[in-house]
Formats: structure tokens, sequence, C-alpha cells
């Protein structure tokens, strides 16, 4: 089809009410400026109980905008939380071609305050939505842009202006967009979220796939809920409707062989429902399914949708309660009995699993002479099996929270994401020396392609799925200094978990893990060759541990032995002047008392 053709509805008369999708018959999708005018017709009819509003720019300088549905025409967030409502924020097309979510929250709206459908599901809920969150992807439109997607005719582009997955980028924040959402999301402090997407991946029957997360980093009563009530509820209501529901994302242990079974999903705060649980609040990843037609993911979306209205609805003083519990037990991260509590950063699958009943189709190994490997072909005869799903989760690597951590100011960017995120911060009025816990890194790699517009270091030890490995860090204790006006982050906030994961090096998405910190990986100053030469003769002949240790080192690493330049740093690097490089020497402090820090 020609990426040019026209594909907005035609002009239609005021009792017309039908979404631009729907009266293409399911064909399209709208552009942006028809979304909007759609929207803007719906809050027309009843402007006292809807309202649009931006909350920021794109890269490219469009309006960033919400909808809000409130039945008593109250749009103040905080009196909505004090009159005991919860607010359910809808994102949708943060990948752009993934236009599902969109088209269902058009019509779900216009039914809500047009239609009258349904009106006791807003009697305990406002529903905000983001009809479009990266609007400048959602407007590079092409027939071109989704080959695993089965419509519209025309789809935006995954990236955003700059070229970032805005749904990589919500820890490190470097997108405009994500900013955006920063405020906006902290202005209303939603109760749940839901981030509606279309999937890649494999085939099966399921129109709609979901992922609520209970893993050990969820406030557990909240998890409980999660996996007892919603997830069931969302299932019964989409089958209710005609559809077929999975209560997991699909990531197949062997993509070319659906019956070894499914695995788990690591959910870092990169992710929108990985920020979440920084967050404290449930987050539910929508995955219509890619093959089926636009119609069904449409609508299957919509009833996810309206599932989870109903839940809020029913359980609304239930989940203004645990997310108030969940807030406390942010803050009481910073107190001293949380120090010898294990925090979870990072999280791998356990490797246990339970059988499930999964509805897939008859699929064909073999040998293809093109990619010289194993693939598989796809039937369209059902094949229903038994297969097995990882369950659980195991802590890769866990911290106990400091008090606090202190930041020196020049380091301005990594100060700025915290600032992004709403942190509370504290500044110091004078130099200020004391003990602290600082890490010290080695054995970084750095990947040899960007991976959203950036250089993240590589783990050694631990695989992360879009990654790879990371070095490894050694915490110390020592007294350090540090100038007037280093940042102090209390951890006695509700916003605790972001702090500990941007700070804490290990964190899947840490600030140095995203390059922030990279200087502190260079050298800066090193000796001329007839000058080590020198000191490496003098330190052999005055230190016998050492030769030992030069020894064995040349015998067992044939590439050291072969590198002259290798073999004299073996003795700067152990030498004074080696030591003051401070190479590796992690500059945020962990705060092991908050007492006596000069605080503005």
């Amino acid at each position: 089809m020609d990426a040019n053709r026209a594909t907005t509805s035609p002009t239609r008369d005021a009792s017309d009410w039908r979404t631009p999708t729907e009266a293409s018959d399911y064909r399209i999708t709208p552009d942006y400026a028809e979304t909007v005018g759609f929207l803007e017709r719906v809050a027309a009819s009843r402007p006292q109980e809807i309202r649009i509003e931006n909350f920021g720019k794109t890269g490219e300088g469009r309006d960033l905008k919400i909808v809000v549905v409130s039945r008593d025409g109250v749009f103040d967030p905080d009196a909505i939380h004090a009159s005991g409502r919860v607010v359910l924020l809808v994102q949708n097309a943060i990948h752009a071609g993934e236009t599902d979510g969109k088209d269902a929250s058009l019509a779900l709206i216009r039914d809500l305050v047009v239609g009258r459908k349904a009106p006791e599901l807003l009697e305990h809920v406002v529903l905000v939505v983001i009809p479009v969150y990266n609007i400048d992807g959602h407007e590079r439109r092409s027939a071109h842009h989704r080959i695993n997607q089965n419509g519209p005719e025309v789809a935006g582009w995954r990236a955003n202006g700059t070229n970032l997955n805005l749904n990589r980028d919500y820890l490190k924040a470097d997108a405009l967009e994500t900013r955006a959402f920063l405020r906006m999301f902290h202005r209303w402090l939603p109760d749940f979220f839901i981030d509606n997407h279309v999937t890649d991946g494999s085939d099966f029957q399921y129109d709609v796939t979901f992922m609520l997360d209970t893993s050990p980093d969820v406030f557990p009563p909240t998890a409980d809920w999660i996996r007892g009530v919603v997830a069931p509820g969302i299932v019964r209501h989409v089958e209710s409707g005609g559809h077929a529901a999975f209560p997991s994302q699909v990531f197949l242990r062997d993509d070319t062989d659906p019956s070894r079974g499914i695995v788990a999903f690591e959910n870092p705060p990169r992710f929108s429902t990985g920020q979440m649980i920084l967050e404290s609040r449930p987050g539910l990843l929508v995955e219509m399914h890619m093959l089926k037609d636009y119609r069904a993911r449409v609508t299957g979306n919509y009833l996810v949708m309206e599932a989870v209205l109903r839940r809020l609805h029913e359980d609304a003083t239930l989940l203004g309660r645990l997310n108030r519990e969940a807030d406390a037990a942010a803050s009481h991260l910073g107190s001293p009995t949380a120090h010898d509590v294990p925090f979870p950063l990072v999280l791998t699958g356990s490797g246990a699993t339970t059988p499930v009943e999964f509805r897939g189709y008859e699929f064909t190994r073999f040998l293809s002479e093109v990619s010289g490997t194993m693939a598989i072909r796809y039937g369209s005869r059902p094949w229903n099996a038994t297969i097995p799903m990882e369950t659980g989760f195991n802590v890769a690597v866990s911290v106990t929270p400091p008090r606090g951590y202190i930041i020196p100011p020049q380091w301005t960017q990594v100060i700025d994401v915290l600032e992004a995120h709403g942190v509370n911060l504290r500044r110091t009025a004078t130099s200020w020396s004391g003990t602290v816990e600082r890490y010290r890194c080695s054995g970084m790699q750095r990947p040899n392609t960007p991976f959203e517009g950036r250089f993240p270091m590589l783990r050694t030890t631990m695989v992360d799925r879009e990654f790879g490995h990371f070095g490894a860090c050694l915490l110390v204790t020592e007294t350090a200094t540090y100038p007037a006006g280093s940042v102090v982050v209390p951890l006695d906030q509700r916003l605790s978990r972001v702090v500990i994961h941007w700070l804490e090096p290990e964190g899947p998405d840490s600030a140095l893990r995203w390059g922030f910190f990279d200087p502190i990986f260079e050298q800066k100053e090193m000796g001329e060759a007839y000058v080590l030469e020198q000191l490496a003769r003098d330190e052999l002949s005055r230190n016998p541990t050492l030769r030992s240790e030069f020894e064995q080192r040349v015998q067992t690493d044939p590439e050291f032995a072969r590198s002259p330049s290798a073999r004299l740093d073996f003795f700067y690097q152990r030498s004074p002047w080696g030591r003051a490089n401070r190479v590796g020497e992690y500059p945020v402090g962990r705060l092991l008392s908050m007492e006596g820090l000069p605080l503005v």
C-alpha cells in the first residue's frame, strides 16, 4: 500500500460518534490531529466531566496531552485523592506503531462520557489517559514500520524524534518526553497504571497477554492483591467478551520450539512498569497479539481497561490503603532498622517451573538454508499443550540501604536526573568530612554499539537481557571529604527506591551503568616507560612478594607477558603514584548517619 495514502475517516454528521478507527472498519488509526480532534469533540459534549490538558512538549515541539474524565467535575489531583477516589493512568503509543490502546481509549472515553456506559465505574475512579505518548514517532507514519503486525494500514515509528525508545528511558530520563511524564505523574500520583502495547515474538491463539509484576521487589500485600484478584479478574472479563487472554508475557525459552516453555521476564526500571515498582504503584503491561486483526486487538484492549476500571471501582478503598502503606514502607528504607534488611536490586528467573495449559498453533521446526540455523514455521491449526512456565524470581544482587547518599556537586547530570524524578534533595552549606561507604569498581566492559544513545557499562558476573555483562564493585568504609554544595539524598522519602536504583552501581539501570560516571574509569596521570623501568627494577629488588606475583602473572597470562606497557603498568598501579589516580573510585558516598551534616 502507498505509505502516503490518506488514512483519515470521511466527514460524518454530528450524531455519528464512531471513532475514526471504527468508521474505517478498523483499517486505519487516525493521525494525532484527528485523534485530538475526536477527543475535543467528546469533551465539548460534556465539558463539566472531561478536560484535556497539556503536560509538556515533545522534542519536535508537539503538545503532550492527557485526557481527564472526572464524573463530578473535580480535576484537582489533591482534592481527588482527599475524597478517597483513586486515579487510573492509561498510557498509549509509547511505541507509536502500537496504537491499539489509543483507539480503544477513544472508544472507552466516548462510551463513558457520551454513552453514559456503566456510570458507577467513575464513582470511585478518575480516569487519566495519555492518548499518544510518543507523538513524534506517531507522526512518522508509514505502511512499512511494523513488519510483524497485522494492521492498521499505516502506523507510526517505535522510537521518538531522537530515535530513543522511550520505554527504555524511565529511570535515566534522557528524553524531553520522559521528563514531562515524570512531572505529570508526580502531580497526579496515580494509584494504578496501564501501559498498552502490541507484542513481537511468537504466534499463539491469545488476543491478549499481559503482565502484572508480583516479584520480590513489589510491596507484598499489593502483590497478593494483584495475584489473587486483579489478574484473574482481567482474564475472566476479557474472555467473557469473546477474546482469549493469557496472564503473562510469552517469552519462549527457545524461539523455535514452544514446547520447551516460557521463561520469566525481569522488569528493570528502564521500563514503564519497572518504574512503577520504584513508585510503589501497580503497573499493568498489556500486549495485544500482533498477528490478530486490528478489530480484535482494539476491542480486546478495550476489555482489559474496562476490567481494570471495574476492579478499581470495587477496590478503591483497598487500593488507596495499599498504596499509602507501600509509600510508608519506601520511606522506612532510610531508618536505622532498614540498614540490615537486604534490598532486592537485581532479579533473575528462579529456574523453577510449573505446568500451564497453553493455546498455541501447530509448528514445524526446520534447518534454514537462509539463516543457517533452526527456524520455526507456524501453521493455522490449534496446538493446545501443557508446557513448563518459569515461576518466581531469585534475588541475584541485593544491598543494605544506607541512611542516605552524598554526591559531590560537580556531578550535575546525575543530580539532574534525581531532580527530574522529584526526589527530595538537600545541600551542604560548608565542606564536610566524615565516615562513608564508597565503592571501588573495576572490570567494566562496554558494548561495541550504542544502546539507547549510550554505551552502558557491562557486567562480567551477571547477565542482563539487554545490556549483557557488568564488572564488579567493592564496598569500603573510609573517611572522605565533600565540598560545600554537595547533594545529600535522604532515604526517608517516598521515592527512596528511585534513589537506590539510581545510585547503587550494580542497579540494572544505575547512573554508573548508563555511563553517567564514565570519567572515573579514565586514568589521567601516567609515567614514561624509562621512569617506570627504574621503578619496576627497584620494586623487584626490595619486594619479594611483588616479584613473585609479577613472575606468576607473566607465566600464567600470555597476553600480559607479551605487552611491555602492561608489564610496566603492573608496577605503576601498585605504587603511590598509581594509587593516586583513584581509577574506578565511585564518588557517591553511602551515609551511615545523617547526624552532623551541615545542611542548608
